[in-house]
Parts: C-alpha cells; sequence; structure tokens
C-alpha cells in the first residue's frame, strides 16, 4: 500500500481514498485516459468492489470504496492503471508527460522507468452515515470549488449525476 503512515485498517469498510498523479501532473483531461481508469473500477465492480462515489480531476480522484480486501483492490486499481496509462502515453507520444514521470519517480522505485501515482491513498474510514455524506458531498463539490463547474452535476467525470437520479459514467451504490 505504499510507505504512507495511512493504513486501510478496516479493509472491509467504505473509506475515502485520494488518488494523486505523481507530482500533480495533469494526466486526466482526455477521455481516453480517464476510460482507463473507469474501466478498471468496472472490472474490480465485477469481482465485489463498491463505488459509493468518485470524481475525476486533471490530476488527482477521490472516491469513497468498499471491497473484502480494500487495500489489495486500490493496489490493483493502481497497479493496472499505472501500466495501462504509461502505455497510452507512449502510444500518443505524449513525451512531455513522460519524461515528467521519469523524472519524478521516487529513487527506490529502480524497478521501473516511470512513477505513475504518488505512494499512498490516505485512507479515512467512513464510519457512519453523516460521515458518509460530508465525503460525498466534498466528493461532488470538488470541480465546483476549483471553479470547472457551477453546479456539481455538469461535471463529467464524478457520480453527483448518478446522485441527481440519472444515469453515470459509472454505476454507483447509493445504499449505505
Amino acid at each position: 500500500m505504499g510507505r504512507s503512515r495511512y493504513k486501510i485498517l478496516n479493509p472491509e469498510q467504505p473509506h475515502f481514498i485520494t488518488m494523486t498523479v505523481l507530482h500533480w501532473i495533469p494526466v486526466f483531461t482526455r477521455p481516453e485516459t480517464v476510460n482507463i481508469l473507469l474501466d478498471s473500477l468496472r472490472y474490480l465492480m465485477n469481482d465485489g468492489l463498491k463505488v459509493y462515489a468518485y470524481v475525476i480531476l486533471e490530476n488527482h480522484c477521490h472516491f469513497v470504496l468498499q471491497s473484502c480486501s480494500l487495500d489489495r483492490d486500490v493496489s490493483r486499481i493502481k497497479s493496472y492503471t499505472a501500466k495501462q496509462l504509461i502505455a497510452w502515453l507512449h502510444d500518443n507520444h505524449v513525451r512531455q508527460v513522460l519524461e515528467q514521470l521519469a523524472f519524478y519517480k521516487k529513487a527506490h522505485k529502480d524497478d521501473r522507468a516511470y512513477q505513475f501515482w504518488q505512494e499512498g491513498v490516505h485512507p479515512e474510514w467512513v464510519q457512519n452515515e453523516e460521515m458518509m455524506r460530508q465525503k460525498i458531498d466534498y466528493i461532488h463539490n470538488n470541480p465546483v470549488k476549483r471553479g470547472y463547474v457551477d453546479d456539481a452535476v455538469h461535471w463529467r467525470y464524478s457520480s453527483a449525476t448518478n446522485y441527481a437520479g440519472n444515469d453515470g459514467l459509472l454505476e454507483v451504490c447509493r445504499q449505505w
């Protein structure tokens, strides 16, 4: 799970998770890169991952997730998406981003040319309904706070649309 002091202490309980691209490099600026992340989530949802809320911004994403082994599933998401996104960057000749991913790579990661995600996910155990509402509101309002949209439901890469009663890009679990 990385070298972060933050740990998933209750891996079968819902957690608020943040995943950040190394050095806050904007990678999720195209539908193709976002779809790699969404496809990874969809795959794990078929294997028992529950997604309660999400938002994907250009250089980081927030989730409320739950599974039988959340620590393992978060590791799977990060590992798979890192490989796929680096391959996409290679295939599409996005050299500047690849150079940054190589430059900012942690020294102890000597088994690879690039590092995609920052270490850790800063998990917070969602302990009750009040906290769940607070985390979901935070997630949905992230693009509004950044000035990208005036209304959370207008951000395409968010579960705010689902919570407004419409179909989003990713099916979310709204029962909690």
